[in-house]
């Protein structure tokens, strides 16, 4: 974006963005496991182990009416990140992409993990892109049924920029490379280190403005860039963005239950009462919220799941 910045901290925090009408969600809230179907659970845990770095935390196998499952999380946690369903014959996404999941973000602690991640996926041969978003440095992955994965590491806050009228600024920049391996040190990389988390997620929809009617306005995730072409990210608390929305793939079908797909996502939230004022907001707005013993389950208008859960 070019226009005029300044430092995201010059600014007060309730000028960041714009809050949610009915209410906000807490700062508090981060995501919570991200859900997958993928075509062979065996493959795929290949990927996401070898690859990626995950420690897999617990193995369910097949059982009548239910495929195997995986749950994976990092080194020195027993917090699941990532689950893996497997229902055999289901289709790769295909390059155009469905309605759904777009990508969905790893977060490691620092540059060096950054840079020893980078120069383990280059040993190891693997495809890899690469941008600077300005407020953080990301890598791309795309895992064995077409699911891309980001892999990324924040800049400090105070490192980045917003405009007067408090939107977060983003960048598509090349990567400084050979910066993050010289960061790397000699330190090897061994899987995703402690205090890696998920930090964003991003999705395919089919129209901006019901995306914001769901996400921001009965959810109550602020926008805090709203610039880019046929794209709007949100967040809570400040954040670059726990939510990035896009219409790059309005044409095509949504995700169906023979492919590869995002099954469900979670916004993890501190209290109970503040899960149960973003229902209560979602019902109110007309969307259908079903509460369970995880949490409120509710889809977009494309059915992506999503679940509150308290943390």
């Amino acid at each position: 974006m070019s226009t005029a910045t300044l430092p995201y901290l010059s600014v007060p925090p309730e000028r960041i963005g714009v809050h949610a009408p009915a209410g906000s969600l807490p700062t508090e809230t981060r995501l919570g496991t991200v859900r997958l179907q993928v075509a062979d659970l065996g493959r795929s845990l290949g990927f996401y182990q070898l690859v990626l770095g995950f420690r897999l935390l617990q193995q369910q196998a097949a059982a009548e009416g239910h495929g195997a499952v995986a749950h994976l999380g990092a080194v020195g946690s027993n917090e699941v990140l990532l689950e893996l369903h497997e229902k055999p014959g289901v289709r790769p996404v295909p390059r155009r992409g469905l309605l759904g999941i777009y990508h969905f973000a790893v977060l490691l602690p620092s540059r060096p993990d950054l840079g020893r991640f980078v120069r383990h996926i280059r040993e190891a041969g693997v495809p890899l892109g690469s941008s600077d978003h300005n407020y953080s440095e990301a890598t791309y992955l795309v895992d064995p049924d077409g699911i891309t994965v980001e892999v990324y590491r924040d800049r400090p806050r105070s490192e980045w920029q917003v405009t007067a009228q408090g939107e977060i600024q983003s960048a598509l920049d090349p990567m400084d490379t050979h910066g993050l391996l010289a960061a790397a040190g000699a330190e090897p990389w061994a899987g995703l280190p402690a205090g890696t988390t998920l930090g964003h997620m991003h999705l395919y929809v089919g129209d901006l403005g019901q995306a914001a009617a769901f996400y921001h306005v009965a959810l109550g995730l602020d926008k805090v860039t709203w610039s880019l072409t046929g794209a709007l990210f949100v967040s809570a608390g400040g954040y670059h963005h726990h939510l990035g929305l896009n219409v790059w793939a309005a044409s095509s079908p949504a995700a169906t239950d023979d492919d590869a797909r995002l099954l469900r996502w979670e916004l993890v939230l501190p209290t109970q009462a503040s899960a149960e004022a973003a229902a209560q907001r979602l019902r109110q707005a007309g969307y259908a919220v079903e509460a369970t013993a995880e949490g409120h389950l509710t889809r977009d208008p494309w059915g992506s799941a999503l679940l509150l859960r308290v943390g």
